[in-house]
């Protein structure tokens, strides 16, 4: 492992994408390094242990929680919630009894990302709300589509087997016993020293600090702060390394790909909390998260013990990860890693069916026709990507703001009929709701 190479890369990718200070852990054949490079603000280091808003990995801790629980015997991955929950039989009859934790921490319980409004301040209030006016993309087991709610309604669950609000079980179940602190961007743990976020103008690449956003409600799904040593520790234990707060074979549960979860344009598959990705014949675990203005990345490798950890605090992190982890593997660690681009075979013209207004909770995504060969895709109105199409109906993307085209999706058509009735982005479904006019 060259960590010399390793640090002269991040130093110079931290300056070419704007990115004021990044945080790298790996820990290798038995060895753990650690570095950090650039700023957590204006005039201050960034240090190896500042705490970072890692986003959407909070998803992992919490679903390592619920794995926690199933180990203790508390709680059944396919038996119905609403077991738990019968509020939720209440207020959605047919879902709530139908909806497993397996769906949720696979996203594979046909829920939309987000519900149209935060509702108050208890997690158990923001749950049965939401679920009162939630439309399905799917029934639950048939598909997979990244959702936020899922994980909301996990963290209620542990609120309900433990006793505990969810804040307090993931400290005292997970974090103490790994020796991580306790840090939030939001609650009663909310950390006043957390690293702000930055944003990154994706051309001048003028940076602005900005303040996290996320609501209380949605705290199980995206709300923790660490640094990389600290996703390192739950790295290894999810690795099957100490403290044993999961069991063994729960563990390859976690690790193992769900039936049916295809996130395409995130992942090559889906376990319980983890995505899975394909290198040279090994399957890495791990998450990706972005707050706001931070992104963040853990990956895991179960057979030689390998985990590597990245933490950014800019928005433009993400492409400083693409272009790192190719640097990683010249430097003696190979690491796994998304390429969409590789379903891409022939270019096809766009089928008259791709265009209309495709629905997930109350975002809208809407495609219609640029020319013979391309598609234009907006998102709330607002423009998003320029679409090629290609076989298989998975599209290349042109972000309309940065230019980006390293991004992929796709449209799934309905085996009933045969129509296009999903698109397929970023691993969220949207389901299709009025065709265009002609």
């Amino acid at each position: 492992m060259d960590t010399d190479l390793i640090q002269q890369r991040l130093s110079e990718l931290t300056r070419a994408h704007g990115v004021p200070g990044a945080q790298f852990a790996v820990h290798r054949h038995g060895r753990t390094w650690t570095c950090a490079v650039g700023e957590a603000s204006t005039g201050t280091p960034l240090t190896d242990d500042a705490a970072v808003p890692i986003g959407s990995i909070t998803k992992t801790f919490t679903a390592t929680v619920v794995m926690a629980l199933v180990s203790d015997g508390d709680l059944e991955l396919d038996a119905p919630l609403s077991d738990h929950l019968p509020e939720l039989r209440r207020v959605a009859s047919d879902l709530g009894t139908q909806l497993t934790a397996r769906h949720l921490l696979s996203h594979t319980g046909g829920l939309p990302s987000d519900p149209e409004d935060a509702h108050g301040t208890s997690l158990r209030r923001h749950v049965l709300e939401a679920f009162r006016t939630l439309e399905p993309l799917h029934r639950p087991g048939a598909g997979f589509s990244y959702s936020n709610i899922g994980y909301v309604l996990l963290g209620h669950l542990i609120e309900v087997l433990t006793g505990m609000s969810w804040w307090e079980a993931v400290d005292s179940v997970l974090l103490r016993p790994l020796g991580v602190p306790a840090r939030f961007t939001v609650g009663p743990g909310a950390d006043p020293a957390v690293v702000p976020g930055h944003a990154v103008h994706p051309r001048t690449r003028r940076v602005v600090p900005v303040r996290q956003s996320l609501a209380l409600v949605d705290a199980p799904a995206g709300a923790l702060a660490a640094s990389a040593t600290d996703l390192l520790a739950l790295g290894r234990m999810l690795g099957g390394g100490a403290p044993p707060l999961v069991a063994p074979e729960d563990l390859v549960l976690m690790r193992t790909p769900v039936r049916h979860a295809e996130p395409f344009g995130m992942a090559d598959g889906w376990g319980l909390g983890m995505a899975l990705w394909q290198r040279d014949g090994s399957t890495w675990v791990g998450h990706d998260g972005n707050g706001d203005g931070t992104s963040c990345h853990l990956r895991i490798n179960p057979e030689d013990g390998t985990v590597v950890a990245l933490t950014t605090n800019g928005s433009s992190g993400l492409p400083l990860w693409r272009r790192l982890v190719p640097e990683l593997a010249e430097a003696g660690v190979p690491v796994g890693d998304y390429d969409g681009f590789r379903n891409l075979a022939r270019r096809i013209p766009p089928p008259p069916d791709c265009t209309g207004s495709f629905l997930n909770g109350d975002t809208e995504y809407a495609v219609r026709a640029a020319d013979r060969e391309h598609l234009v895709l907006t998102v709330d109105g607002e423009p998003f990507a320029d679409l090629s199409l290609f076989d298989g109906l998975v599209f290349a993307m042109r972000d309309s703001d940065t230019g980006d085209t390293s991004q992929t999706g796709r449209f799934l058509r309905n085996p009933r009929d045969g129509g296009i009735e999903w698109i397929q982005i970023g691993g969220r479904l949207a389901r299709r709701q009025v065709p265009e006019m002609a």
